[in-house]
């Protein structure tokens, strides 16, 4: 069978990629048409190659997956594109997804479904891991957080005080308190550890 699914791995581990190589080689319909260790490379590969199916790490030095995916399909916007992922989070998967992700696959379980993820993309259906699945089904009648909301956790995170919190933003130190009290609330978090570790399982905030 002549290979028929050309397919770009965007990642920037190179033993990642050798091994999505090679499970991609053993394969009679599919070929490896090129390879991108960031965004900026794979955009550029997209455009050079156009393959059928872009495989794209979300975390990468510079432009990351969430992105590349948008910038590869404001130019070509029937890219069908599968994200690779180490995490679950539920946030991270919803970005990727209304970026236009076609499907979603946590790289440990690359060895048993990568294949078929990729002949399902190919066939024009959408596939997402379970697990993450299963994420986004417990989570998706809460509300999100705001843009602010999200802001005022990171730098939480980094271990600010409310009112280093609101000089760095502009805001008061009660309008800092108003939003924690809303991140608490929307994450079912006891404290501001406990929000930030729930924060960073779900993929809504990096560290």
């Amino acid at each position: 069978m002549a290979p028929n699914i050309r397919i770009l791995v965007a990642d920037d581990h190179p033993l990642m990629r050798e091994g999505l190589g090679g499970v991609i080689a053993s394969q009679p319909d599919m070929t490896l048409v090129a390879e991108a260790e960031n965004g900026e490379q794979a955009l550029e590969a997209y455009r050079t190659h156009q393959p059928d199916i872009v495989l794209m790490d979300v975390q990468m030095p510079g432009m990351g997956g969430i992105d590349a995916i948008c910038a590869i399909r404001a130019e070509f916007p029937a890219a069908r594109i599968i994200v690779l992922t180490t995490f679950k989070g539920d946030a991270q998967a919803l970005r990727a997804i209304k970026a236009g992700a076609s499907g979603y696959l946590l790289k440990s379980k690359v060895r048993k479904e990568l294949v078929d993820t990729l002949r399902s993309v190919h066939a024009g259906r959408r596939r997402i891991d379970s697990d993450i699945a299963a994420e986004l089904a417990e989570h998706v009648a809460e509300d999100a957080l705001t843009a602010r909301e999200r802001d005022v956790l990171v730098h939480v995170a980094a271990g600010n005080a409310n009112k280093e919190v609101a000089a760095r933003m502009g805001i008061s130190e009660e309008t800092v308190k108003t939003h924690m009290k809303n991140v608490l609330t929307k994450l079912s978090a006891k404290d501001r550890t406990h929000a930030v570790v729930v924060a960073v399982r779900r993929g809504i905030i990096d560290l």
